[in-house]
C-alpha cells in the first residue's frame, strides 16, 4: 500500500476554495429577502427574553431595546429593518477580523500551530480552558481557538508591527476594509473595559507563561481591549459578513480584502466556535458560519449567498444575542440560507 503524505491545512482549505462557486440568493416562491428581513423583525422587536452584559459596566448602559437587521447580499444588494444606524461595540465579533489578519499575513497554518482551530467546550474568557488543552507550543496542534479570548489576546499579539500604532493601524485598517467605512474606536466603552479587564489581563499573563504570546502580554491585551471597542452599526456588521460570503470581496466598494483561499479557514473556525459554548446547537439549526459579540451584535454567513447581521444587546447565558440567534434562523430558513441543504 501507497502511503499518502499528510497535507497542510493551507493545501486542503486551498482546494476546498478552488472548488467553491458563487451561488445566487435561492429565494422561495413565497417570500423575498426583504420580506423575511421585515417579518422576522415584525415577530422578535418585542421579544424581552435575556439581559444586557453587565461585567462591562458601558454595556449595561445601552439599550435594550435596541433592535436592527440587514442582511447583504454577495451582489451588493442591502435589505434593513429596525434601527440600522446606532453603534454598539463590536467586542467579540472583532475576532474574526483580526484572525483574518493573521491569516492574510501569515498563512491558514499560522493560526491552527499558535493557537489551534478547536472548540474548547468553555466559556469564552475561561481560564481553565487554557489548563484543560494547552500544549507545549512547537510540539503539536494546541487545542483551543482565535475566537474565545486566550485565543483572541493571542491572535492580536500576532499582527506584525514595530510599534502598537503599527499594530493597531493593521486592525482597524482591516475592519474599515470588511465595513466599507472608516470605523472608530468607541472611548467610553474603551476606557470602561480597560478599567475592569483584570480577568483579560490575567489570561494574557498565562498564555504569555506557557509561550502562545511571545512578547508584551499587556501590549497585546491593551489592543485586543480596544479592538473590541471599534463602534459598529448592524449595516456594517451585515456587509462585513457578505464580504465573508463574496469569498473576501466587499460586496458594496468591490474591494478585495481577503484572499479567496483564506476565506474557507476564517468560515471553518466561525462554524465550529462562533457562538461560544452553543455553537454545536447553532450550527446544528442553522449551517451558518457566524459570531457573537457581548455588545449585542450577530453576524452569520451563507457562503456565496449573503451575510447577515442583528444588532440586540440582551444575551442569553452563553453570551449571545437572544433576537439575533431568533430573527437570523427565521430569516436564513425563509431563504434557503444552510449551505448543508442541497437545493431542490
Amino acid at each position: 500500500m501507497t502511503r499518502l503524505k499528510p497535507r497542510s491545512s493551507a493545501f486542503w482549505l486551498t482546494a476546498v476554495a478552488a472548488t467553491v462557486a458563487v451561488a445566487t440568493l435561492s429565494v422561495g416562491a413565497q417570500t423575498t429577502p426583504q420580506a423575511a428581513v421585515t417579518a422576522a423583525y415584525a415577530k422578535f422587536k418585542d421579544l424581552k427574553e435575556g439581559k444586557n452584559a453587565d461585567y462591562i459596566p458601558a454595556l449595561a448602559k445601552v439599550n435594550p431595546n435596541l433592535f436592527g437587521i440587514v442582511l447583504v447580499t454577495t451582489d451588493g444588494k442591502v435589505y434593513t429593518a429596525g434601527d440600522i444606524s446606532t453603534e454598539v461595540s463590536i467586542q467579540s465579533v472583532s475576532k474574526v477580523f483580526t484572525m483574518a489578519q493573521v491569516i492574510q499575513e501569515q498563512g491558514l497554518d499560522s493560526i491552527e500551530k499558535r493557537i489551534g482551530v478547536d472548540a474548547t467546550g468553555a466559556r469564552f474568557n475561561s481560564i481553565i480552558a487554557i489548563e484543560a488543552v494547552r500544549t507545549v507550543v512547537g510540539n503539536g496542534t494546541p487545542e483551543m481557538n482565535a475566537l474565545v479570548n486566550p485565543g483572541a489576546i493571542t491572535a492580536t499579539s500576532m499582527v506584525r508591527g514595530a510599534t502598537p500604532d503599527a499594530v493597531w493601524a493593521k486592525i482597524i485598517g482591516i475592519h474599515n476594509d470588511f465595513a466599507g467605512r472608516q470605523l472608530k474606536v468607541l472611548q467610553d466603552v474603551y476606557k470602561s473595559e480597560s478599567d475592569s479587564n483584570q480577568r483579560n489581563q490575567a489570561i494574557g499573563a498565562l498564555m504569555y507563561a506557557y509561550g502562545y504570546i511571545k512578547e508584551k502580554p499587556q501590549q497585546a491585551v491593551d489592543l485586543y481591549t480596544r479592538q473590541c471597542s471599534i463602534g459598529v452599526n448592524a449595516k456594517d456588521l451585515a456587509t462585513m459578513a457578505a464580504t465573508l460570503a463574496a469569498m473576501g470581496k466587499n460586496p458594496v466598494t468591490q474591494k478585495q480584502v481577503l484572499d479567496p483561499a483564506k476565506v474557507p479557514g476564517v468560515l471553518a473556525v466561525m462554524a465550529t466556535a462562533g457562538l461560544y459554548d452553543d455553537s454545536g446547537k447553532w450550527l446544528y439549526h442553522t449551517g451558518l458560519p457566524a459570531k457573537s459579540g457581548v455588545g449585542g451584535g450577530l453576524i452569520a454567513v451563507s457562503p456565496g449567498k449573503f451575510g447577515i447581521a442583528v444588532v440586540s444587546p440582551p444575551l442569553d447565558d452563553a453570551g449571545n444575542s437572544v433576537r439575533g440567534q431568533r430573527a437570523i434562523t427565521e430569516i436564513s430558513n425563509a431563504l434557503g440560507g444552510n449551505p448543508y441543504v442541497a437545493p431542490r
